[in-house]
């Protein structure tokens, strides 16, 4: 109860938390949601593994393409629904290749290369 008392007052951090399956069900790790300040003895832990509810027929194929296409389950979103319940927008994302990594870094470079330049030349 005490972490939807702090979810309303905004006090979630969304940057460093992920999914992960353990035994056909799926759980949000390192999503670090404050303890309540007007909490008790029973605040919750911040850090604690949360359950996610989904349909066992999603969690499947979500599972199917993590194993077989080597893709991440990534959390996007939290939210409240027009019922007041806490929601968590998720996405499968796939890493990088070798060249797409490659042509980032060149093009970093490329755009510090070119403020150098720029500052130089002022």
């Amino acid at each position: 109860m005490t972490e939807v008392k702090s979810l309303r007052s905004g006090r979630a951090n969304i940057q460093d938390y992920y999914a992960s399956f353990d035994y056909d069900v799926l759980y949000l790790i390192n999503a670090h949601i404050s303890e309540y300040g007007h909490g008790n003895r029973n605040n919750h832990d911040p850090l604690r593994p949360r359950q996610l509810l989904m349909h066992k027929k999603e969690i499947k194929k979500i599972a199917g393409q993590i194993q077989k296409a080597g893709k991440t389950l990534v959390p996007l979103s939290m939210y409240f629904n027009d019922r007041g319940i806490v929601k968590v927008k998720v996405g499968l994302a796939s890493g990088k290749k070798q060249h797409d990594k490659r042509a980032t870094e060149r093009d970093r470079d490329w755009g510090r290369e070119k403020q150098r330049l720029l500052k130089s030349s002022v």
